[in-house]
């Protein structure tokens, strides 16, 4: 068994407050995730937390580009520059391992492992195939095809499972297979699917693939899910039909045993919503469930997440529009003879969304409460105690509040904002969660926010232009279990078990991380007098100077009553 001091100097060395390494019988603390952002200097790669000077260290200096991506493992690094040319990195030393010219290039993607790159290039006659998937490795052309237009339904146009080992594209009326370690094969399979308009493969196993057919001709839309196997493709072995729907989204959870399908129309009939009327539905791979989720209350959809285990899910749902009305009255300015004109105001208010946690089975299990929340997001730890873990936000047009909660053990851990927040996440590792404000949603106050797994502030740092900011993909398994050495930092009294010299660090970073302080509300110039006439009628002081009318009023009020009471005796 590790002694006090060998646990106390092991916490304090994961913690970088020494340098002494971890011993094959200490408990194993594991490398840092890496933040990434983007900016108008071009991309850059940061060590991540925790910082050792209270700053991160630069992994990869600013690389111009025009965008960048990482593939799905984080393995390699996609790097657009503005003449046409494409750069791959490989991430384990972020060197430029092989370089693309493509002419006239709209978009580029990598495979899940960093394997393949498609790209997707202007075209103007159907001669021309303007689709392209390269072997990284060699630098080759392994498949070509033509393709109209890119949207979101239809780009990437090659479809990969999480480990590559199943391909498809969506084609006219039907799916085709390739062989990912072989396209010169062509097309080994297909699957008939008459008026497809949407797939989503499975990740985690690649094992079915699901397909939408919107609505035609008084045929409802419907939602199938296939085999990926050559022997069972003939009949779908789940089904589900809904009317009032033009898109959907599919999502699977991992284990490719349950489809949540939000169902989505433009208009919503029961005028509920202004962007239309959205429904959950789920369906599972072995038919035992398919229908609508039981939610308690009625309204759009806006966030729904697997957990990263793939055995609960949790919705933000409800936001109920209440059509107020309002009148006053006023002096018509073109009136002469001072007519008072009514004026009626429409007021729309939006009751708070809920959130619902459930399980694979569609049962509920935890009730979030209430609020402004529109986002969801689980901690990526499935295994150990920060797994349980979710953050519950409203970020957008929302005022910017995070609720971290511990679902099994059904208590809140921590409440704190991100005002205009954009993007959010976990770090791969669990510990951390980053809010980002971005352009060119808001160009200004940009910059990254990274809380603590409980929602305390720990970094922030603003950008004069910010285009994106996330983590390096990583597996949450290549991270320690590092929930017992969190207990045990926790519980430390790290300032009496602190090397030498380590004090004025601390000292920095605690004055280098204010805590964020609320911004305070915009009011108009005329409601400082307003709030001092409202102060003197209904009691209270005013928190605002008086303007100087109403001081000089408040004056002759006083002598006034003064003057009462001198009559009066």
């Amino acid at each position: 068994m590790v002694g006090m001091d060998q646990m106390t100097e092991d916490i304090l060395c994961f913690m970088r407050l020494s340098p002494r390494p971890l011993e094959s019988r200490s408990i194993m603390a594991s490398r840092p995730a890496w933040c990434c952002y983007r900016g108008p200097e071009g991309f850059f790669v940061w060590n991540g937390p925790p910082f050792g000077n209270a700053e991160p260290s630069v992994k990869l200096d600013r690389v111009p580009c025009s965008s960048a991506k990482f593939c799905e493992d984080g393995s390699r690094l996609l790097v657009m520059k503005s003449d046409f040319a494409i750069s791959i990195y490989d991430c384990s030393s972020f060197k430029e391992i092989k370089s693309f010219q493509v002419p006239n290039v709209l978009a580029a993607v990598l495979s899940p492992c960093g394997t393949y790159l498609q790209t997707f290039q202007k075209s103007s006659t159907p001669q021309d195939k303007n689709v392209v998937l390269w072997k990284i490795e060699s630098g080759d052309s392994v498949y070509q095809q033509f393709q109209k237009n890119m949207t979101k339904t239809t780009w990437p146009s090659i479809r990969f499972n999480s480990d590559e080992a199943i391909a498809c594209r969506m084609a006219t009326n039907e799916i085709q297979f390739f062989d990912p370690r072989d396209f010169s094969k062509g097309i080994v399979h297909r699957i008939r699917v008459p008026g497809v308009a949407a797939v989503e493969l499975s990740m985690v196993p690649g094992s079915h693939v699901a397909a939408f057919i919107p609505e035609s001709k008084g045929i409802p839309a419907s939602v199938q899910i296939f085999a990926c196997g050559k022997e069972m493709q003939s009949q779908p072995v789940a089904r589900r039909s809904f009317f009032r729907c033009n898109t959907v989204q599919l999502k699977w959870n991992r284990g490719s045993t349950g489809l949540l399908v939000v169902a989505q129309s433009d208009v919503d009939k029961t005028n509920q919503s202004y962007y239309g009327e959205s429904k959950l539905n789920y369906l599972t791979t072995d038919g035992t469930h398919e229908g609508l989720v039981p939610l308690r209350k009625e309204g759009p959809i806006h966030d729904v997440q697997w957990s990263s285990c793939g055995s609960e899910f949790a919705v933000v749902y409800g936001c109920i529009l209440v059509s107020m009305h309002r009148e006053h009255e006023y002096m018509d300015p073109a009136s002469k003879s001072g007519l008072l004109v009514t004026k009626r105001h429409e007021l729309i208010l939006v009751m708070p969304a809920c959130a619902t946690l459930f399980d694979k089975k569609c049962n509920p299990l935890l009730e979030l409460g209430t609020g402004p929340y529109n986002t969801v997001r689980w901690n990526p730890k499935g295994k150990c105690i920060l797994g349980k873990i979710l953050c519950l936000a409203g970020f957008g047009n929302l005022p910017g509040d995070m609720v971290f909660w511990d679902y099994v053990d059904k208590k809140k851990l921590g409440t704190t904002k991100a005002e205009w927040s954009v993007t959010s996440e976990w770090s791969p590792d669990g510990c951390y969660f980053m809010t980002a404000t971005t352009a060119p949603r808001l160009q200004v106050d940009n910059g990254i926010k990274i809380f603590h797994h409980n929602g305390s502030l720990y970094f922030k740092k603003m950008f004069d232009k910010l285009y994106e900011a996330e983590w390096k993909p990583e597996s949450p398994d290549r991270f320690g279990e590092i929930a017992e050495l969190i207990k045990s930092v926790d519980s430390l009294k790290v300032g009496e078990t602190k090397p030498q010299g380590q004090g004025a660090a601390s000292k920095k970073t605690a004055l280098t991380n204010p805590p964020a302080q609320k911004p305070a509300a915009y009011r108009p110039p005329h409601a400082k007098a307003a709030a001092a006439v409202q102060a003197e009628l209904f009691g209270g002081s005013s928190t605002e100077q008086m303007s100087k009318n109403a001081l000089k009023n408040k004056k002759k009020r006083e002598k006034q009553k003064e003057k009462k009471a001198g009559g009066g005796s």
